[in-house]
């Protein structure tokens, strides 16, 4: 289906049926690397989920637009998304990265509609979140696998992943690295990038966040760490806080199988809390 916010013509793909799931993406790729993660945990998951994937502005098949100068206007996209195709709903919100960071911008304007929260390697708080992240720090590395890329499919690789091996590259070949080449760098870099933290103070809530939340995130993260993200956590009185050992940035392909228990886990506290609020 497609939605229209003010001159974006916004393509959203929604899989299955039951309680809306919002995916939002970090900053780069697009909507394949929430759908390549969450819809293994969805296939086996118990209840019905409906879940919403769609690119944000400026990456995969949403144009970016000069009025978006910064994270209030993806929000204000993200919100319109959610009033055309959720409308008067409650739903959970899922979001990785930068996404992360807007999730919190939508249980911030939509404390009421939001029934659960899921981040992945969020970016807790952006002034800081490159000072307080870790070096990466290689664990797992194939040399003889690594040969056998070209220079700059090599490059993109090592330059965040803990586990630089066969398994973790195939995941991102498919499901993260496309929308990084397909993105538009000059939208990025000239205009959202302009106000990149929001005008407000994202997580001071009117009341804390009363819903499941679940904050994944890995020990190795060279790109937001994970040190911030503690400072917020009083924000969400329900949620677990899992740090991952032998994790990078994209810890959802270099430890699956937590990422999957956890997220399974999740699901089955909002699914909980909904039938008995």
């Amino acid at each position: 289906m497609r939605c229209r916010v003010k001159d974006l013509e916004i393509e959203v793909e929604v899989i299955g049926s039951g309680t809306p799931v919002l995916m939002l993406h970090g900053w780069g790729p697009d909507h394949r690397l929430m759908k390549g993660c969450m819809e293994p945990v969805f296939r086996s998951a118990p209840g019905c989920w409906r879940r919403v994937y769609f690119d944000l502005p400026g990456m995969g098949r949403t144009p970016g637009r000069p009025w978006i100068d910064g994270s209030d206007r993806m929000l204000e996209v993200v919100l319109g998304i959610v009033d055309q195709v959720l409308p008067g709903e409650r739903f959970l919100v899922a979001g990785e990265s930068y996404g992360g960071y807007l999730a919190r911008g939508v249980v911030h304007e939509r404390p009421r509609s939001v029934a659960g929260l899921l981040l992945v390697c969020p970016v807790a708080v952006q002034e800081t979140r490159e000072a307080n992240a870790p070096p990466l720090a290689v664990l797992e590395r194939d040399e003889a696998f690594l040969g056998t890329l070209s220079g700059e499919d090599r490059r993109a690789f090592e330059a965040i992943h803990v586990r630089q091996v066969p398994a973790v590259w195939e995941r991102f070949q498919d499901e993260i690295l496309p929308g990084l080449r397909a993105a538009d760098t000059v939208f990025l870099e000239q205009h959202l990038s302009r106000k990149v933290p929001f005008s407000f103070a994202v997580d001071h809530l009117e009341a804390p966040f009363p819903g499941p939340a679940l904050m994944l995130v890995g020990r190795q993260d060279c790109v937001v760490g994970y040190r911030d993200l503690w400072g917020i956590l009083e924000a969400y009185p329900r949620a677990s806080f899992v740090l991952l050992d032998r994790a990078g940035h994209n810890l959802q392909t270099e430890q699956p199988a937590l990422f999957e228990a956890a997220v399974k886990e999740w699901l089955e506290r909002v699914a909980g809390t909904m039938a008995h609020p």
